[in-house]
């Protein structure tokens, strides 16, 4: 299947403009290839290649909706490494395997402060084209932990540490949920005093084994945990 994506209302679809330009010019499609085009919302349109000097459009003949999404749902909230193609790699494997959401946040070990947001939300739409996945993950804006805090569910959050002198749960032995959140830190990992805030807001601790993983590395693992998972 060649999966591209775009815009889809009713009958209508638009192929997002870096799109055409990539079937145009580095795939060099022709007229009349099956295309299909998703918006990442759940629909998926398939149909016929249309080129039009430098235009690429969809002669429609199907259009799916409501197609099936991952479950259970996983969010990791992770700080941005110093080496960002790290992080790189992390959203790019977390979103094949199917992460609902993920949330750079800011802790007071982080040594990069700014990141390019619209970068990664590029590479997620590219990872999840390229393992075919109709419902694209939401990458929000990068935050402060503290302000993190304020809108999620203590219940179903799980803050991940290296701090062997605190107590922490086995990762798995945590219950099946719908839905799952995930904080992971810098390297250093998060301050005591960060996780002694984490842990008055019911943030349980989770230990990811005995082995001291990178941050990104602990992304993956989380997300492999939750694919392993799925229905």
């Amino acid at each position: 299947m060649k999966l591209f994506y775009g815009e889809i209302e009713g009958q209508k679809v638009i192929i997002n403009d870096e799109e055409q330009q990539h079937i145009v010019k580095v795939l060099r499609m022709r007229a009349g290839e099956d295309i299909h085009v998703t918006d990442g919302k759940g629909r998926l349109a398939s149909g016929k290649l249309i080129i039009e000097g430098k235009r690429a459009g969809i002669e429609v003949l199907e259009i799916k909706e409501n197609l099936s999404d991952f479950n259970p749902k996983l969010h990791i909230a992770i700080a941005p490494t110093k080496n960002i193609d790290r992080i790189e790699f992390f959203v790019e494997k977390a979103v094949e395997m199917g992460i609902s959401e993920i949330s750079i946040i800011i802790t007071e070990k982080t040594e990069r402060k700014n990141i390019n947001i619209d970068k990664i939300r590029k590479q997620s739409i590219a990872a999840s084209k390229q393992s075919l996945r109709f419902h694209f993950p939401i990458i929000n804006d990068s935050i402060k932990l503290s302000d993190f805090l304020k809108n999620i569910d203590p219940q179903n959050t799980f803050v991940a540490h290296c701090h062997e002198n605190l107590e922490r749960v086995d990762l798995n032995k945590i219950p099946l949920s719908e839905n799952h959140t995930f904080l992971i830190g810098p390297e250093g990992d998060f301050s005591e005093r960060e996780i002694g805030y984490l842990s008055e807001n019911n943030i349980k601790a989770v230990s990811l084994g005995n082995q001291r993983l990178r941050t990104e590395t602990a992304g993956v693992f989380v997300a492999a945990w939750n694919y392993n998972k799925m229905i």
